[in-house]
């Protein structure tokens, strides 16, 4: 039997199930907010220093050392942009959004680790959105990986400081991102 060692640092230990569990809940509550389009409380667990991204992921070759265009994002927004997108689809101009969509997010494999600021909870996830717009459209799915920095906050919830979606796909098939990760 011949063993396998690994160069690669070691993961960073998990936070304790508490500090787990409230990062999970406040996930799944993010994810209720999002399936009701309910964006205005969403913009509540937001930190005002928030850094809201999405990559342009690209396929390459296997060493090729990169799967993102540097400088390219779908989105790359802090909470002022966040706010516009969400007063936008309050008016009669958000036509990605009339009909709205009808969504689910699911959210899975869920872990948590320190980081060198103990107000600080780094969360690794995966998500699935379903979306159906109208009766004629077929409905689209959008799978991702997100790391995220949630913040403690000064009323003992969490707020979300920093977010980076890597999508499963380099070319989206989504008709367009009007929507929330």
């Amino acid at each position: 039997m011949t063993s396998v060692t690994s160069t690669a640092a070691p993961a960073p230990l998990p936070y304790t199930s508490e500090r787990h569990l409230l990062a999970w809940q406040w996930l799944v509550e993010e994810a209720h907010l999002f399936d009701r389009q309910r964006y205005t409380d969403w913009l509540g667990l937001l930190c005002e220093d928030i850094h809201y991204q999405m990559p342009v992921r690209v396929t390459t070759a296997k060493n090729a050392g990169f799967d993102r265009l540097a400088g390219m994002s779908h989105f790359d927004e802090d909470l002022y942009s966040l706010r516009k997108r969400v007063a936008r689809f309050e008016t009669e101009h958000a036509w990605t959004e009339d009909p709205p969509s009808r969504l689910r997010h699911y959210v899975s494999n869920v872990r948590t680790f320190a980081t060198d600021d103990p107000a600080e909870l780094r969360v690794e996830s995966y998500v699935l959105v379903f979306r159906s717009r109208g009766d004629v459209r077929e409905s689209a799915l959008l799978s991702a990986g997100r790391v995220d920095v949630l913040r403690e906050a000064g009323d003992g919830g969490l707020r979300l400081a920093d977010r980076m979606i890597e999508v499963d796909e380099s070319v989206l098939r989504m008709q367009n991102l009007g929507i929330f990760l």
